[in-house]
């Protein structure tokens, strides 16, 4: 998929965002003309994305001396928030791409990250190949990285690897013989891999979440980092992709429900007004969803702005261990929020209107399932406990949600 890309440039707008999401609005309306059918039909969108590849939204955050856009972490999500109101998958499918890549930016100068940021400004993408099911225990992973004489080969299987089928490049997890655990990247067409779009959950169809089996395959030595451990802010940029998914679904739906309050004819002999659209009642609550998306992009910024005051002590050269806390702190907050209140939001779509509302050409219950599918990712349970642990009692942040099981 790599492309030679157009990485849009900032101007001397009064809001440089602008000149950034104006290069991107007319294909992200384009993707939202098409989502309910995509949805529907189960149809990935690989058109649509080598189309944001090329027009450089990989690149956005790779400094302008390395071809990039140099757009600060604040107007990033603010765009995949976009992305996301025109339809959720993408942003979440890009996820493992903007791990990648803010990865790279706290990095040191070296030749690896140099060549990384040239393939990234050259329209490459990244996948991922992170989870697995079965018996590995907490941590653990079953895929290997094995020497056999002068190679390096990969093996294993791996699930729920989003965004994959898009992508160019794939990073995954393994252990080495020994059990270190490392991570390596390989190209996606690398013999070897076999990738399936078998992902059977009821949301978020169209990102490519399936399963891809390693055989054998050869893995550059250069191309192997050993595993972060501690603090990190990797956990918190993957859960920020997810909370900027659910804040275009709240956009999305409340839009969604002003539209069809605005066409409708019909009413209730009880109802407050002729028609829905003067009905004070219905325009309350389309108000309360409209106040709810509001809230809910402005708490995703705050916890947003708040990982980027640490990422930009890390790149000065601080270990930021404060920082990063209160980020990771923060993001937690955020996602406790977000999840409950958007969810609860697009409960109350469905009241504007009868049995009608629940048509499936209309696509509305699209809403619901993306963002259920999108909350069990690192579940809101465990979420508020961890934050009730750290204010009670000063406990660390938790900075691994690991899945697998737990021996003994």
């Amino acid at each position: 998929m790599t492309q030679s890309t157009s990485v849009p440039a900032r101007s001397s707008s009064r809001d440089p965002y602008e000149d950034i999401a104006g290069r991107f609005r007319p294909l992200f309306t384009r993707i939202a003309a098409t989502a309910v059918e995509r949805d529907q039909q189960r149809k990935l969108p690989f058109d649509e994305v080598e189309q944001l590849a090329r027009a450089g939204i990989g690149a956005l955050r790779l400094p302008v001396e390395h071809g990039g856009g140099g757009v600060t972490l604040v107007e990033l999500f603010r765009l995949l928030v976009e992305l996301a109101e025109a339809d959720p998958n993408f942003p979440q499918l890009l996820r493992a791409h903007v791990i990648f890549t803010e990865t790279l930016l706290c990095q040191d100068d070296s030749t690896q990250r140099d060549r990384w940021f040239r393939r990234i400004a050259g329209g490459a993408l990244l996948g991922n190949a992170i989870s697995e099911r079965g018996s590995a225990g907490v941590g653990r992973v079953s895929t290997t990285l094995a020497e056999r004489g002068d190679r390096l080969v990969l093996n294993g299987t791996k699930y729920y690897t989003t965004g994959s089928l898009f992508a160019d490049w794939i990073q995954v997890t393994a252990e080495r013989e020994s059990g270190e655990p490392v991570r390596v990247v390989v190209p996606a067409s690398a013999p070897g891999v076999s990738q399936y779009d078998d992902w059977d959950g009821f949301g978020q169809l169209t990102t490519s979440s399936g399963t891809i089996e390693f055989t054998d395959v050869e893995v550059a030595a250069e191309d192997v980092t050993p595993e972060e451990s501690g603090r990190a802010f990797r956990p918190s940029v993957a859960q920020l992709v997810l909370l900027a998914c659910l804040v275009g679904i709240a956009r999305n739906a409340a839009w969604d429900a002003a539209a069809f309050v605005r066409k409708r004819r019909r009413t209730y002999s009880h109802a407050s007004a002729a028609l829905p659209k003067d009905d004070p009642l219905v325009q309350q609550l389309v108000g309360g969803l409209h106040s709810t998306s509001f809230a809910a992009e402005a708490t995703l910024l705050a916890a947003v702005a708040s990982l980027e005051r640490a990422q930009q002590a890390i790149r000065c050269g601080d270990p930021a261990e404060d920082l990063l806390d209160r980020a990771e702190i923060d993001v937690s907050q955020a996602h406790v929020v977000i999840a409950e209140q958007v969810l609860a939001a697009i409960n109350r779509v469905f009241d504007v209107g009868g049995a009608s509302i629940v048509g499936r050409e209309l696509g509305l219950d699209r809403h619901w399932r993306n963002a259920r599918t999108i909350a069990v990712h690192n579940p809101v349970l465990y979420k508020a406990r961890g934050i009730g642990d750290w204010a009670i009692n000063g406990a660390d942040p938790i900075y691994r949600w690991t899945p697998g099981t737990v021996s003994g």
